[in-house]
């Protein structure tokens, strides 16, 4: 079992930088791969970014390759999603998630955090 609680929304104007970190309990965090979600009101929620167990390989959607950067700490049980050159489409709940397998898609996710709101305005 794995228990997920992320921290570091906010609000930003448009090109603007934030970081939201995600903190897993339970000893069993570098088995996991690790990723993000978001949802924006009225859409579905759409993959962002994923890190295999190792942190050594990485995966993004197209809309955010190149401005969002994931990254795990495995002896702090974290990961971050570096957020750079925000646009207001970005604007969102980010919601941290765990999974055995290949987490680019919902169904494969196994945990999911409570979710933070980032708001990107013009």
């Amino acid at each position: 079992q794995v228990q997920l609680v992320e921290s570091g929304g906010g609000s930003v104007q448009a090109g603007g930088s934030l970081r939201v970190s995600c903190l897993a309990s339970g000893r069993t965090f570098s088995i996991y791969n690790m990723g993000w979600f978001r949802q924006a009101p009225g859409n579905e929620r759409e993959f962002v970014a994923t890190i295999d167990q190792s942190g050594s390989t990485t995966a993004y959607a197209d809309s955010v390759k190149g401005r969002f950067t994931i990254s795990r700490d495995n002896f702090k049980n974290t990961i971050a999603l570096q957020m750079n050159s925000l646009k207001p489409d970005d604007t969102a709940v980010y919601y941290c998630a765990a999974g055995w397998g290949n987490i680019e898609t919902k169904g494969a996710v196994d945990y999911w955090g409570q979710g933070t709101q980032v708001t990107v305005s013009l």
